[in-house]
């Protein structure tokens, strides 16, 4: 048997978390989690927290309550800064992290495409600091609006602009739709009509691109029975003065522009910038290994696989894409430190996608 081996992952999320539960049962070696927050978080309802449809505790678990028991776990609470793989450190802002081998699972982060404006005053979908945030923004703006002493002021404080058409932007213009069917009404009877005051703008033609037709028509249908103004073939190119600015030069004046309309992969200092591909993700091999490393690999968002003939472009960015590369990672790391032939190469099993756009139920 090999010496007892330290496996960093840095991450928590979906990739990181399923990873660790794999591993852990192998319980000769250590894992330590290294994450910025100290809880895990399921990112497909930040929505109905942003919508104040449900609170942040239904959605989150304490890392350390989620690993009790699991003597081989630990955690280390820090931003990854840097990694240096010749001596095989990691560093934090809390410190130092030794290792054998590293899972980079940070994910993605939002991308504003070089919009320095958007990206001081827009309002991001990424993390339960988000999702807060926003819901708390939007509640305020629903109280200025009740005080505001002209309609052009009312009006500036009750528009929202959702910029993204994917799931996310369909989602959240959803729930914001419907919630001012079902509660504008009764919670604030100064505001009647929210409704008419939802913009959703998306560059491309329809809506829920990479989905379905049946699913973009489906979406387009509901959303505009609910009353939410669709721009497609539209980009959001600025927000200045409580304006945010189309790219045919419309100009929708708000204190609201939420930004759903692009991820990019979470910065990696110390990897080659030739183990780096599209969207900065990290180029691994079949087996997530990282390109042109021994020890260091990478799984979910911030990994790009073209290794997989059904997927030559690479894996989309989602959930299942992650736990089944976590997963998989966990039974060949073990075979790995024990010389052993690799357990398969890594194949997605693509179980299809959903957005919930409304909800139907009686509020």
């Amino acid at each position: 048997m090999s010496r007892r081996k330290r496996i960093v992952v840095l991450g928590g999320g979906f990739a990181g978390i399923n990873f660790i539960k794999e591993f852990s049962k192998h319980t000769r070696h250590e894992i330590v989690l290294v994450d910025e927050n100290n809880y895990h978080f399921f990112p497909p309802l930040l929505y109905q927290v942003s919508t104040a449809f449900i609170e942040a505790s239904n959605i989150s678990y304490p890392f350390r309550r989620m690993f009790q028991g699991k003597e081989n776990v630990r955690f280390h609470l820090g931003k990854f800064r840097h990694i240096n793989p010749i001596e095989k450190v990691v560093l934090t802002d809390a410190g130092e992290v030794s290792y054998d081998y590293v899972v980079f699972a940070m994910g993605t982060k939002t991308n504003f495409f070089g919009m320095e404006n958007i990206k001081r005053k827009a309002l991001p979908m990424k993390t339960i600091d988000d999702a807060l945030l926003m819901r708390n923004h939007i509640l305020l703006n629903m109280e200025k609006a009740v005080r505001a002493k002209t309609l052009k002021e009312k009006e500036k404080h009750l528009n929202i602009v959702i910029a993204g058409g994917g799931p996310t932007g369909v989602e959240v213009a959803g729930m914001l739709a419907e919630m001012s069917l079902k509660l504008a009404k009764k919670e604030y009877p100064e505001v009647q009509d929210l409704k008419t005051n939802l913009y959703l703008v998306d560059v491309m033609p329809v809506l829920l691109q990479p989905m379905s037709k049946k699913s973009q028509e489906e979406a387009y249908s509901v959303l505009s029975k609910l009353g939410v103004h669709i721009v497609l073939n539209t980009a959001v190119k600025d927000y200045d003065q409580g304006k945010v600015i189309f790219s045919d030069g419309t100009e929708v004046e708000t204190e609201v522009l939420i930004w759903a309309s692009g991820v990019v992969a979470q910065n990696v200092q110390g990897i080659p910038e030739e183990s780096l591909g599209r969207g900065k993700r990290i180029l691994v091999d079949q087996y997530n290994r990282v390109t042109g490393t021994d020890n260091i690999f990478a799984i979910g968002d911030i990994s790009l696989q073209i290794s997989d003939p059904n997927f030559p472009n690479g894996h989309p960015q989602l959930a299942q894409v992650a736990i089944q590369q976590g997963s998989l990672l966990a039974k060949n790391l073990k075979l790995i430190i024990s010389n052993k032939a690799l357990y398969k190469v890594f194949r997605y099993n693509d179980k299809g996608s959903m957005a919930i756009i409304s909800n139907t139920r009686q509020w």
